[in-house]
């Protein structure tokens, strides 16, 4: 009999016992499967188990290797129970027409790889096709994930207060861009990048500074991860696609444009 596994017998059916090591080998195995079904998925989730049986180290080059093969572009129909009826869009920045028929959605962390894939490889062409004709409006909400982007909060009030002197756009477009300039700075040196984007962007550096230790800025972000945990957004990007009327469709992760397009196209007929 091995030393991991063994049985009895209590009426006539059979019960399995597992030593704790052999559990924990086996819980390891479930959070390798939950890290590489986040990344095929293009999903970044809100926590994360760690376990004895395997390292941080080691996920990281798991998934090293799957990102280093050809990724399938693969284009799935929300099934009908994905409908929520609404979905606040709060006052948060939006493009687009204002009375466009679809909306948008979009829960993101600026600091999320994801998102990033979003905002280079799908955004501008459902910028392109969609809003710019007036068609969609198109909505940021906040969704900084904490507990594994130590600079995504900073981040997110910074483009709030960007928002505040009417430059939420180009703030955004910028974070994206710079990604991986500002992501793994210390606490000591992420306002200071934060602050020299806005200078670039020709804001007020008084205003700017100023609001970014503004509490009310922060509870705004909070106001949004808390609307995003009632719709059942736990990771980023996830988006909400529809209307008031007759509700909205979840669709998660760095989706590609053909995802949007055949969804956005069949609400718009």
């Amino acid at each position: 009999m091995s030393d991991d596994i063994g049985t009895n017998t209590t009426n006539s059916e059979d019960n399995i016992t597992l030593k704790k090591s052999t559990y924990k080998k086996l819980l390891g195995g479930l959070v390798i499967v939950l890290g590489i079904a986040a990344f095929a998925s293009g999903y970044s989730i809100a926590t994360f188990t760690n376990d004895d049986s395997i390292t941080k180290e080691e996920l990281k080059e798991i998934i090293a290797d799957i990102k280093s093969q050809p990724q399938p572009n693969i284009i799935q129909a929300p099934t009908p129970s994905s409908i929520i009826q609404q979905i606040s869009v709060d006052d948060d920045p939006w493009i687009g027409n204002a009375n466009a028929s679809i909306i948008i959605v979009e829960f993101s962390d600026f600091q999320c790889p994801f998102c990033s894939r979003f905002f280079h490889d799908t955004m501008s062409q459902i910028k392109q096709d969609y809003v710019e004709s007036g068609k969609v409006k198109f909505v940021f909400r906040d969704l900084p994930l904490e507990s594994i982007h130590q600079n995504a909060m900073p981040a997110h009030i910074a483009a709030e207060c960007a928002d505040s002197q009417n430059k939420f756009w180009d703030y955004h477009d910028l974070l994206f861009e710079r990604q991986a300039e500002w992501q793994r700075l210390a606490n000591t040196e992420i306002n200071q990048k934060l602050i020299a984007y806005a200078d670039e962007l020709g804001l007020d550096s008084s205003k700017f500074t100023s609001c970014l230790s503004d509490q009310s800025v922060q509870d705004e972000v909070r106001r949004d991860t808390m609307d995003a945990a009632k719709y059942g957004a736990s990771g980023t990007p996830t988006f909400f696609i529809g209307n008031q009327k007759d509700g909205f469709t979840k669709l998660v992760g760095a989706q590609p444009f053909g995802s949007f397009q055949v969804l956005i196209d069949k609400k718009l007929n």
